[in-house]
């Protein structure tokens, strides 16, 4: 039997995290359009240890899968992805995706790392669903997690606030048997 790439989409991989991404992270987080986009947590920068403590936490639990995401082009680190808060009993996972690096937004480095998620969730973990949110002012997020198959579930309105401003949170959701549809053999 021949099994598809696991690891390896079009553009991106998933990769194991190493030691020095840690600085990658760290200057990632000086970006406040980076972390306003990422998080709904208040913008702050981190250090690199900071970063190396957040990510022992999420590799060392049983319920989530943290990956980077680097280039097949050229090995580059653009950004992580990854599953947590997986209940293994109802077979179903949140999931969290962010390019930190400008240069990648927008070019659908973000997409194709969804999918390498996705798949990996259902053929790997197998889950049965997987949901993710993304807040209403984050189009590039919207139309990727659309391009991969997730159907908007619900909107917490005025969830996010920022300079004043509400804005809603997004949520999505995806089951395994319309992610099945629209594999392509």
């Amino acid at each position: 039997m021949e099994f598809k790439p696991l690891f390896t989409g079009k553009l991106v991989r998933l990769a194991a995290p190493r030691l020095e991404d840690s600085e990658y992270f760290a200057k990632w987080s000086e970006n406040d359009e980076y972390l306003r986009i990422m998080d709904n947590d208040p913008a702050r920068p981190i250090t690199p240890e900071t970063w190396t403590e957040f990510q022992s936490s999420m590799t060392a639990s049983p319920n989530g899968f943290h990956f980077h995401l680097r280039t097949l082009a050229d090995d580059t680190l653009i950004g992580c992805a990854g599953l947590f808060n997986i209940q293994w009993m109802h077979q179903i996972a949140s999931l969290g995706i962010a390019i930190g690096d400008p240069a990648y937004w927008g070019k659908g480095y973000g997409t194709d790392g969804l999918r390498l998620l996705l798949g990996y969730a259902f053929r790997e973990l197998n889950l049965y669903r997987v949901g993710s949110s993304t807040i209403s002012y984050n189009i590039r997020s919207i139309k990727a997690h659309e391009k991969v198959g997730f159907r908007q579930e619900g909107t917490q309105r005025s969830f996010i606030q920022r300079e004043g401003k509400r804005f809603d949170l997004i949520v999505y959701g995806i089951l395994r048997p319309e992610w099945e549809a629209l594999q392509i053999e």
